[in-house]
């Protein structure tokens, strides 16, 4: 398959888990609005769990795209962690980063707490660390989004070369 219609491909899945990406995101910022005034109880605290979760499972698809797209050369003991470094990462005469450092920092927060929440079993929930979570969150959202709109950009000229 010419690369131009395999890169008009991962445009496309992209901007299909981007569509994704935005409902999850307008749903945590909605509830922050909603939910999260006064003291939130058990609820709040599970529903914010997942939705981080899917947050940051969704941004790994597009990544994992990405990168079987360009390298997917991943370290095998741990691909989550190397999938997000490479993702900072301008591979010269292949592609730009995809995201800044400042955004790997909050995401790299938001992949631990993934993994974490993947294995937590219990209904006691840390709302300080889930508050940190949301500050992370709220830091880096807007700065991921204009990283992969430009990421995008980086596509379109790749197709139209």
């Amino acid at each position: 398959m010419p690369l131009e219609i395999k890169a008009q491909s991962l445009r496309a899945e992209l901007k299909k888990s981007l569509t994704v990406l935005s409902r999850i995101e307008s749903y945590i910022l909605d509830f922050q609005q909603q939910k999260m005034k006064g003291d939130p109880g058990l609820d709040e605290a599970m529903i914010l769990t997942q939705a981080l979760t899917n947050y940051y499972t969704c941004l790994e698809t597009i990544f994992l795209r990405i990168s079987k797209f360009f390298e997917n050369n991943l370290d095998q003991g741990q691909w989550h962690r190397s999938l997000l470094e490479k993702m900072t990462l301008e591979i010269e005469e292949v592609r730009p980063r995809v995201i800044s450092e400042t955004v790997h920092a909050g995401l790299s927060e938001l992949m631990k707490f993934r993994y974490f929440s993947r294995y937590y079993f219990e209904l006691d929930y840390d709302w300080d660390k889930l508050r940190y979570l949301i500050k992370k969150f709220n830091d880096i959202h807007t700065p991921l989004r204009a990283d992969l709109a430009e990421f995008d950009s980086f596509l379109k000229r790749l197709i139209a070369s």
